[in-house]
């Protein structure tokens, strides 16, 4: 059974959640402060976090923190209207996806299902079983690992997804419509700002400023050359 945590302080929207995603069939667990959801992080191991930014205790943006240095589970976060730069530092430090607050119990359920398809799709490697082989870098896409100047370098879900879109269609422009489509699903209901928010940090991590080259207005390229 595919296992979700929530991490949220307020009962009302904890009994939302609940209410909506154990018809589905998901064995749910919560947390109602920081400590007690970063413990059961650890120890219920969930396929997926729903985890609320403002916490008692630890807060979401630490739990976050700690996880990533530990875990890649797929991160959605509850946020509201006017948390803007927290959820900006959010998705900057591994968080997956964002939902603000007041939300659609509706629309939440079908983030969690395209997400939980995405994680499966991962899992069984619904790619090509193949190598991407470029001059700095090699892709795996059956073993979904990423080796750039021979260093490995590790990506979350949503990242080594961005960087396969984009090096599979090397050369060609893809704009952020049709990069929320390959890898977030045409079920996606959030801001297109996602896309560059997690671009930078592939970016980061690749550690080459010229792989993905960004095209004033369009998009986004891969340029490295084929080996």
């Amino acid at each position: 059974m595919t296992k979700i945590l929530v991490i949220d302080d307020e009962p009302s929207i904890v009994n939302l959640i609940n209410a909506y995603l154990k018809p589905e069939g998901y064995e749910v667990f919560t947390a109602s402060d920081g400590n007690a959801g970063l413990k059961a992080a650890r120890s219920f191991k969930p396929d997926l976090i729903i985890l609320d930014l403002m916490l008692p205790g630890i807060d979401g943006i630490e739990i976050l923190t700690r996880l990533r240095r530990e875990s890649t589970v797929y991160v959605i976060l509850l946020t509201a209207k006017t948390e803007e730069t927290d959820r900006v530092i959010g998705l900057s430090i591994g968080a997956d996806d964002y939902v603000t607050k007041p939300f659609s119990p509706r629309e939440l359920v079908a983030r969690v299902k395209a997400a939980l398809r995405r994680i499966q799709i991962g899992a069984g490697s619904n790619l090509d079983n193949g190598m991407l082989n470029f001059k700095k870098v090699l892709i795996d896409t059956g073993a979904r690992t990423v080796v750039v100047n021979n260093q490995s370098v590790e990506l979350t879900a949503i990242e080594f997804d961005l960087l396969h879109a984009l090096a599979e269609n090397r050369g060609r422009v893809l704009s952020r419509e049709q990069l929320l489509e390959k890898v977030w699903g045409g079920e996606y209901f959030g801001e297109m700002r996602v896309v560059d928010v997690h671009l930078g940090h592939l970016r980061q991590k690749l550690g080459e400023d010229n792989l993905i080259a960004t095209v004033r207005g369009v998009g986004y390229r891969f340029e490295d050359e084929l080996q």
